[in-house]
């Protein structure tokens, strides 16, 4: 299925829904037969941008962001989606992504266009989307354990997908202009005629407002937002009754957080999604509400397990990536990086292979015992990570954060009393530290996208 095909799709969607609200942005409804207009506009606009070209886009989710994004794609250009407030380490990715021209939104409908100095030879996987005659896509890892991974899209094939019809609900479009998963929510909303809720801030009492505003049905987002919900009760002080599904992934779930919110929102289908940026996102089934097994695949992808580590097939796959070594076995296989348990046709995701810590050649997985910490009702939040020992090369630390007027010395104590109840001695935290901070920082470098 060529690019032509997925936009003529889109636009017939459009049209036949032109009287229907398609986005919600700083209160005001835009239709479909709007955004119609602005892709008309944006085109004319950006006339002398050819296809083949690297072109970056500086931004958010706006109404005229999106109109652009339509524009590139019909226009088969190569996509670089950065989000406009980590302005300082795009910087990298301009270099890495040999991006020629980049558009900046400096308000949410103006923008700047600017030609980059490139070098003349472009990355040899950018042929292969050009002689394609496709538009492409690069989306980065996160970074956190250096350099960031640059992996190359043919879109046209992400875009294959939303040819399928489906149900769209309200949702509101919670992760981000640069992931796959953010971009994977407005493509599907929008293929379907469904209406997008778009934020300004992540904010726990500012997503509930909308929530209750517009009746908002789905709510994409990750296991740290949910925390934060639930310690925020921001849902007390705005109703989410309207909410049909939570999904959630990018990280894994503490089982804690999970219970919690099943016994909060019973009426609420909370749905675990799994996606990797060299992927996209897979249709997904939850064994129940209080499960974390989950299956994984369905049409497009081929799943096993080697070793432990979970490898996928898949046929949008990206190409490769533009500044790393081919994650690809010799057969085509992706290997994920993920540990899993399996049973049956359901997996249960363990934890990224890196984040594994070695404790005298016994493997410490950090969300098992995050887990056990969390069932003491005084820990708001916990992080574990590996120290360096001597002895074992690796220890189990951990950071928390206990509710105001738990003694410290107390808390410590109750919880390496439950970890030696509950866990192997090895994967019992030798050093536990309580902290004020947020925790999210430290989490957030195991996120992928």
């Amino acid at each position: 299925m060529n690019a032509q095909s997925n936009i003529q799709h889109f636009s017939d969607t459009f049209r036949a829904n032109d009287s229907k609200i398609a986005f919600i942005w700083r209160d005001k409804s835009y239709d479909y037969s709007s955004i119609l207009r602005k892709i008309d506009h944006w085109r004319s606009e950006l006339k002398a941008i050819r296809p083949g070209l690297i072109v970056g886009i500086e931004g958010d989710f706006y109404p005229d962001s999106i109109a652009i994004l339509f524009v590139l794609i019909e226009r088969n250009v190569i996509i670089v989606p950065m989000d406009i407030n980590q302005a300082k380490k795009n910087e990298k990715k301009y270099e890495i992504a040999q991006i020629e021209i980049l558009i900046r939104f400096k308000t949410e409908s103006e923008i700047e266009i600017l030609n980059l100095d490139v070098i003349d030879r472009k990355h040899e996987l950018y042929d292969v989307i050009v002689k394609r005659e496709a538009p492409g896509l690069v989306l980065f890892t996160s970074g956190s354990s250096g350099q960031p991974k640059a992996a190359l899209h043919d879109f046209s094939k992400l875009l294959s997908k939303f040819l399928v019809k489906r149900k769209a609900l309200i949702t509101i479009n919670f992760l981000l202009f640069d992931h796959w998963g953010g971009l994977n929510t407005l493509f599907h909303i929008l293929s379907n005629g469904g209406t997008v809720v778009i934020l300004e801030n992540r904010n726990p009492d500012y997503v509930c407002e909308l929530i209750q505003k517009f009746k908002v049905e789905l709510l994409p987002t990750s296991p740290t937002f949910l925390n934060m919900l639930l310690l925020s009760r921001a849902y007390e002080r705005n109703s989410i009754e309207s909410l049909k599904i939570i999904s959630y992934g990018s990280e894994p779930m503490p089982e804690n957080v999970l219970k919690h919110l099943n016994q909060r929102f019973p009426q609420i289908i909370l749905q675990q999604t799994y996606g990797l940026i060299e992927l996209g996102v897979m249709r997904s089934k939850s064994e129940d509400n209080n499960s974390l097994w989950v299956k994984i695949g369905g049409e497009g992808y081929q799943t096993r397990v080697v070793d432990g580590m979970l490898q996928i097939k898949s046929d949008s796959a990206m190409v490769g990536y533009l500044n790393a070594e081919s994650p690809f076995t010799d057969d085509g296989w992706f290997v994920t990086g993920d540990a899993v348990e399996v049973r049956d046709d359901y997996f249960k995701i363990l934890g990224r292979k890196s984040e594994i810590i070695n404790v005298g050649g016994e493997k410490v997985y950090p969300q098992e015992v995050e887990n056990v910490i969390l069932e003491n009702d005084f820990v708001i939040d916990a992080f574990i990570f590996g120290e360096v020992n001597p002895i074992t090369g690796k220890m189990v630390s951990a950071k928390i954060v206990i509710k105001e007027g738990m003694d410290e010395k107390e808390a410590v104590f109750r919880i390496k009393q439950m970890c030696r109840q509950k866990l192997a001695s090895f994967k019992v935290p030798m050093r536990i530290t309580v902290t004020t901070e947020s925790l999210h920082g430290h989490r957030f470098k195991k996120t992928r996208k």
